[in-house]
């Protein structure tokens, strides 16, 4: 079955008493069904709750212009309308922040201001800025070793990494993350996360892991010297979620819940899926709403705004461009990766929260501006979709500059 635009008819998926059209367990993130289904986890999954506190929601004044018919390129390469862009790639929410009002904001697909919307590797990004803010408070020490955290990790191939290996994607440890093989390290996180059961079919003598530390405690092969070499791995952001929890003595919805949603003034709570032993999925498990994804980004563009430290940010804007290639140079030809955030080039060094399917947050320096889009894109990864929604950031900020 095929996925639908926001210009076409909507299937009725999940609609009636009992529905017809229901998500396959095996295949509810893939479309069309992901057009549901990103704004319904909590239908799907167990989660765990992130509290957004019981202080008032952060003000987002409004200074509304209309950009619909703004002029940008299309993924075909010709010209488009930013709203013809938006239905283009599946949209489900997209919200520009100028100088802290919003200034533009659309909902698609029946997403509201409400509506809790998952993030895929977004989440590595949140989890991220609650290391942050342990780091700031001395909790959490970017220079230890992931064993002085996690000394159940002397035994695999995390012996030697630095916590800033795993911030930065550097470690050596081999993770395989091809997203259509099920056998594959990310397709046995899918199981060991709970996202997916065992693969109907699937070879008997296979040992799935019960859960996702247990896939942690089973990754032995080195395949590379720690430090050498950006390369994009999920499991990355597991370990770090795992060595945040040992540190703060907390589980991973209550460190985010205390040290970044409550702080930032979250309009609503969030939300983390869990795995069969309660960890939250770090790498790709949270949801919240479009304006919350704002204010994560607000605390960046701000300088921390009080929660964060300015060294933190000021780090997460430096990488090491020199062990940033391909394939990752096709969507950010002078592109870096540094504390679970993609830095777009050296001289802006404005930087992107990104996750699959179609989601990204983008805190922009030059043009004090954040935006955040929520999809649900046909495919995992798309570069056309990417580039051109990458391009139409930038000609928003031009034209509000």
């Amino acid at each position: 079955m095929s996925s639908y635009r926001n210009s076409e008819t909507r299937l009725p998926i999940m609609q009636g008493s009992p529905p017809a059209l229901v998500p396959p367990r095996m295949d509810w993130d893939r479309p069309p069904w992901n057009r549901w289904s990103f704004q319904n986890i909590r239908q799907i999954l167990p989660t765990a709750e992130v509290w957004r506190g019981g202080r008032s929601a952060r003000e987002l004044p409004r200074r509304e212009i209309d950009l619909d018919g703004l002029s940008v390129d299309s993924t075909l390469g010709g010209a488009t309308t930013l709203a013809g862009l938006l239905d283009e790639t599946y949209t489900d929410g997209f919200l520009v922040v100028r100088d802290g009002a919003i200034v533009y904001e659309r909902y698609f697909n029946g997403m509201t201001p409400r509506t809790l919307h998952l993030s895929q590797s977004v989440a590595k990004s949140v989890t991220a800025a609650a290391a942050g803010a342990l780091i700031g408070k001395g909790l959490l020490d970017p220079s230890a070793s992931v064993t002085h955290y996690l000394p159940e990790l002397n035994d695999t191939a995390y012996r030697g990494a630095l916590l800033q290996h795993v911030l930065d994607m550097t470690s050596g440890v081999s993770f395989d993350e091809i997203y259509t093989d099920p056998y594959s390290d990310i397709g046995q996180l899918d199981v060991s996360s709970g996202w997916k059961p065992i693969p109907p079919g699937s070879d008997p003598s296979f040992r799935w892991p019960r859960h996702v530390f247990e896939q942690v405690l089973g990754l032995e092969r080195l395949e590379r010297r720690h430090g050498d070499l950006f390369s994009y791995r999920s499991i990355e952001t597991e370990v770090l979620g795992f060595c945040m929890e040992r540190a703060a003595g907390k589980r991973l919805p209550q460190i985010v819940s205390d040290e970044i949603w409550a702080p930032m003034g979250a309009e609503e709570s969030a939300s983390f899926t869990v795995d069969a032993v309660g960890s939250a999925l770090a790498d790709g498990g949270f949801n919240a709403t479009l304006r919350d994804y704002a204010r994560l980004g607000l605390l960046y563009l701000e300088d921390g705004g009080g929660i964060l430290p300015p060294s933190w940010i000021e780090a997460t804007r430096t990488g090491n461009h020199a062990i940033f290639g391909a394939p990752y140079t096709d969507s950010l030809p002078h592109g870096a990766y540094r504390n679970q955030w993609w830095i777009e080039d050296s001289h802006s060094r404005a930087i992107y929260a990104r996750g699959v399917f179609g989601q990204m947050i983008h805190v922009n320096w030059d043009y004090r501006m954040v935006a955040v889009k929520l999809s649900s894109w046909p495919d995992f990864l798309n570069t056309r979709f990417t580039t051109a929604t990458q391009k139409a950031l930038h000609a928003i900020g031009r034209h509000l500059s």
